[in-house]
């Protein structure tokens, strides 16, 4: 019998709302980013709606930051391997988008792809990540991507 198939990793979750939906998620065993699933556990607004991706802003942002957006694929896919130069050329134009909308003087991106035991990530299903740290907040701090999953002590 084969074990089923799991799209998120709770383990790599920040916050406990994030738990309950991924607890959710993985006894329905769906990918939450697939976009038969995406209302279902994704309640953020489409910000941008392409033909490869869609952009919205992450439900639970990283702290620190301003603004955190995400792009996710519209089709499942995992590894970078997987990706067409029309969906690598979408994203990036997408990104820039957003910047240009939002008037982001600066920030970064990111994507995670692949075996969570090296991304992090919490969902398997490729997305990135376009962040403007909140600089200029009295109690800033810097923002980092962690990459690599915390060892269970």
């Amino acid at each position: 019998m084969n074990a089923p198939t799991t799209f998120v990793d709770i383990d790599n979750s920040r916050v406990d709302e994030q738990r309950r939906v991924m607890a959710t998620i993985i006894d329905n065993a769906e990918c939450p980013f697939c976009m038969t699933n995406l209302a279902k556990y994704h309640k953020e607004p489409i910000l941008l709606d392409g033909k490869y991706w869609l952009a919205t802003k992450n439900q639970w942002p990283y702290e620190h930051t301003k603004y955190h957006f995400m792009a996710i694929l519209k089709t499942h896919k995992e590894n970078l391997n997987e990706l067409t130069a029309e969906e690598g050329a979408e994203l990036i134009t997408m990104l820039g988008e957003l910047q240009t909308k939002y008037a982001l003087p600066g920030g970064g991106m990111s994507m995670r792809f692949g075996d969570m035991l090296y991304s992090a990530g919490t969902v398997k299903h490729l997305h990135a990540f376009l962040i403007q740290p909140d600089a200029t907040a009295p109690d800033f701090e810097p923002v980092r991507v962690k990459l690599g999953k915390t060892p269970k002590k």
